[in-house]
């Protein structure tokens, strides 16, 4: 499986590229940046390791070299300027994310090929690849709520000590404000979560909270997020390549599941060699259910308004 990296030279991408490498499941990586310098040097760095990690093809090309590509991963984007408002940040990255697009459709690109949206505002940039692109609404995936979900699941180990990977809860609906937590269905290693005392209403919003805020602490401390979005992308194109059919919490055109209808948003998704194969609609608590409605409701308020 070839993946091209766009915005390869970023944090994000960066980060992708060498949670692909060390995953040694595609097979070929190519990184590509608006800074070609930067670009080339993600992949000589990252192709200096490869003798100690995978036998994978690693290099800098361009959207030419690109149009082979099995997955296209658009990680580009721009940050937010002083005194810039929130719309303003999304018309400016709107209108970058068209640019890519019109890049790859120029460069040609296979009937197979997946568009992997990393790109904030996510669900609204999917939306635009959907709208966009001649592929099927299946092969245009937002990484949406996966991070917020890899986030949430770390946070309550931490503070119940237990073990991570024994966590499974999921964050649904939009990437951003509106996101809601799923507690009804959130196990440790099966057992669900509701039946421990200390996972009480107190500690299910102090959680949530942090974990809708993660980002912003993540962006005060360090400049950004990259170690976790790098696995958290990993995971996503690894249901891809080895067709695993993975239930995931991933971004894509929702047409009536949850009663959510013509917008992208994160829902229990099937992830596999097609893409997101279907849309899973698991029993959720009354609230929850309002609540991802709700997410949609704001989503198609936001995309109304951007210059597209």
């Amino acid at each position: 499986m070839k993946v091209t990296v766009i915005g390869g030279g970023g944090r994000v991408g960066s980060c992708a590229a060498f949670a692909l490498q060390a995953g040694a499941i595609v097979s070929e990586i190519q990184i590509l940046d608006a800074n070609a310098e930067m670009a080339e040097g993600e992949a000589l760095d990252l192709l200096h390791g490869s003798s100690f990690t995978a036998d994978q093809r690693i290099y800098a090309g361009d959207y030419e070299r690109a149009a082979d590509s099995d997955v296209f991963l658009i990680t580009a984007g721009l940050r937010r300027k002083p005194d810039e408002s929130r719309l303003d940040l999304i018309n400016r990255n709107v209108a970058l994310f068209l640019q890519i697009l019109e890049s790859i459709k120029s460069a040609g690109y296979a009937k197979t090929a997946k568009v992997f949206v990393v790109s904030n505002p996510v669900d609204i940039l999917t939306q635009l690849a959907v709208e966009k692109l001649d592929l099927p609404w299946q092969q245009v995936i937002g990484l949406g709520t996966m991070l917020d979900t890899a986030r949430f699941c770390s946070l309550i180990a931490e503070a119940l000590e237990l073990a991570p990977t024994q966590v499974r809860a999921l964050i649904l609906g939009e990437h951003g404000d509106s996101m809601l937590p799923v507690w009804s269905s959130a196990t440790v290693n099966g057992f669900p979560l509701s039946g421990l005392d200390s996972c009480s209403p107190s500690f299910q919003n102090n959680i949530f909270q942090r974990t809708r805020g993660s980002g912003a602490e993540v962006i005060k401390r360090k400049g950004g997020a990259g170690w976790a979005v790098g696995v958290a992308i990993r995971d996503v194109i690894h249901a891809i390549a080895l067709d695993q059919k993975q239930l995931l919490p991933v971004s894509s055109l929702v047409q009536g599941a949850y009663g959510v209808r013509d917008i992208c948003l994160s829902v229990p998704s099937v992830v596999g060699r097609t893409g997101v194969e279907k849309h899973v609609e698991l029993k959720l608590w009354p609230k929850e259910h309002t609540a991802l409605q709700n997410s949609g409701r704001a989503l198609k308020e936001t995309l109304d308004k951007v210059q597209r």
